[in-house]
């Protein structure tokens, strides 16, 4: 195991959650060293403990201003990140174009697509600074192939695929040295992500095509890895 001075550093946003836990679990695991940040406190402490060594944070992603003071606390007790993967989300749906309602198009855009622009333009300079610089999102399997029941959702992921996409393009561009980019950002698709709470509270449902929070922890882990090209991993969209 590398030495914790040279351990990349990986931030989760979002870490509250099922996948937040489970992706936090495996790159400590793995020996990285993880700062997970959710927006209630006894919330993150929890799955920061859950996930066995991960440390836990409190801000409110959707604030620049919050998320400055997050990158300010982080940098000063931990030194600049490596990585930024991005958990932020939730669902609203309806049954059709006419029930995708402004109140759900407004949180999912503060959720999905605000929390992602807050924390990639803060965090930008340590990830284009960082040897391996990674940056990972969640997207759905519904950006291609929406339907009128999911068209808030939908979009929205749209969005933070297109945002993703303004960063990859922005960390492969050459250092002030003239090196090419060392990081890489990605897209890891799903159609629905399952976890063994969800398995426990619904026995009788199967869960096809549905992605465990493991398998996303163990595909985040793989970006780090020193045998990983960023040139052929930037701007990937992969399909879990």
């Amino acid at each position: 195991m590398e030495p914790d001075s040279v351990q990349p550093l990986v931030l989760i946003a979002g870490g509250s959650s099922a996948a937040g836990v489970a992706v936090s679990r495996a790159l400590v695991t793995a020996g990285l060293r993880v700062v997970t940040v959710g927006s209630d406190d006894t919330r993150i402490r929890v799955a920061a403990q859950a996930a066995g060594g991960a440390v836990p944070a409190v801000a409110d992603l959707a604030d620049p201003a919050a998320v400055e003071r997050l990158a300010a606390a982080v940098h000063r007790d931990h030194g600049p990140i490596d990585g930024l993967i991005h958990l932020v989300g939730g669902w609203r749906g309806g049954a059709d174009l006419a029930a995708q309602s402004d109140a759900d198009w407004d949180f999912l855009h503060r959720n999905v697509v605000t929390t992602l622009r807050n924390t990639t333009r803060t965090f930008y300079p340590d990830l284009v600074a960082s040897a391996r610089g990674r940056v990972a999102i969640v997207s759905s399997t519904s950006v291609t192939d929406p339907t009128p029941g999911n068209a808030n959702y939908a979009t929205a992921k749209a969005a933070a695929e297109t945002w993703l996409g303004a960063v990859a393009n922005g960390l492969a561009q050459p250092g002030d040295d003239g090196h090419p980019g060392r990081g890489a950002a990605v897209v890891l698709v799903v159609k629905a992500l399952v976890d063994d709470a969800m398995r426990a509270a619904a026995p009788e449902r199967k869960f096809p095509g549905f992605t465990d929070v493991s398998v996303l922890g163990q595909t985040v882990v793989s970006l780090f890895s020193p045998d990983t090209d960023a040139h052929e991993l930037n701007g990937r969209r992969m399909i879990l």
